[in-house]
């Protein structure tokens, strides 16, 4: 792993400056689609880089966040580098320290690009499954009534702890957000609005804007409260506070096999692209 020019090691604070130039002069490089940027992630657990001769040119981080769950947020290097002499070290290295923390890990990524799949298939990488993206056209919107008893309202700093429990209950472990990701989703997000009756918080949704319209990026609605139109009022209060050019469409993506999910959306109009995204994982201490 250490020769007299190449080390592979945990990034530090005062790599700060060389990873940043590294993700910006780099052409080959892998990002999850995150709240966070991938220099905010230094100092985390399994973050690490590959220097050589003084300079950084590849680097890997996949800090756990959810807890057990190491999503793959950067990997990238300099294009005078092999993806595999890049990709090798780095990931043995953040392997054998997941390894010896002696707990059931799943390091797991969302795949855009082809050869970032290819290493991570010969790496022992399994397919878990497809992420699938829909649009809603405006001219395709329908409209449902609310449901009694349930009100959406701006999200709060104070609603984040029952927000964060809401999603773990509609998503489970694997897909979770926990509160400091949901703490840094809500101050980037265009909308943030929650569903509640008389128990309190149902349920809730996370919107962007983007360049084409805007981009739900999250919906949750507690389990017993599933099939009660929750999400579809979320939605539709969504739809009413976007102005025209924010809402030439909205898009979502969701897991392919969530038929719940799919189910809402179609009812709404929303059509899948087409477009899906593999996610891999590798289990360690499992």
């Amino acid at each position: 792993m250490i020769t007299a020019s190449l080390q592979v090691r945990r990034a530090v604070e005062w790599d700060h400056d060389r990873i940043a130039s590294l993700i910006y002069y780099e052409s080959n490089s892998h990002r999850h689609l995150d709240w966070h940027s991938p220099l905010e992630w230094i100092g985390s657990p399994y973050y690490w880089v590959r220097e050589e001769g003084g300079n950084i040119t590849a680097a890997l981080a996949c800090p756990e966040d959810p807890p057990h769950v190491a999503w793959i947020r950067f990997f990238g290097y300099y294009q005078y580098l092999s993806s595999t002499q890049a990709w090798t070290p780095l990931w043995d290295a953040a392997r054998e320290e997941m390894e010896l923390a002696n707990q059931p890990t799943y390091v797991s990524a969302i795949v855009v690009k082809q050869w970032f799949q290819s290493l991570l298939v010969s790496s022992g990488f399994e397919l878990k499954q497809n992420i699938v993206l829909l649009e809603l056209k405006r001219e395709d919107v329908r409209v449902f009534p609310a449901p009694h008893g349930i009100h959406i309202r701006p999200m709060m700093d104070e609603d984040l702890p029952i927000v964060a429990r809401v999603d773990l209950k509609a998503f489970g472990q694997f897909w979770h957000n926990t509160e400091k990701v949901l703490q840094r989703a809500r101050l980037q997000c265009a909308s943030a609005t929650v569903a509640e009756d008389d128990s309190g918080v149902i349920g809730y949704q996370l919107s962007t804007k983007n360049p084409f319209g805007a981009h739900l990026a999250r919906l949750g609605v507690l389990p017993e409260a599933q099939g009660k139109g929750v999400g579809l009022a979320l939605v539709n209060q969504l739809i009413e506070t976007l102005n025209v050019s924010q809402f030439n469409k909205l898009s979502v993506n969701t897991q392919e096999d969530n038929i719940a999910s799919l189910s809402l959306y179609k009812k709404m109009g929303f059509i899948r692209t087409g477009e899906q995204f593999p996610v891999f994982v590798y289990s360690i201490n499992t």
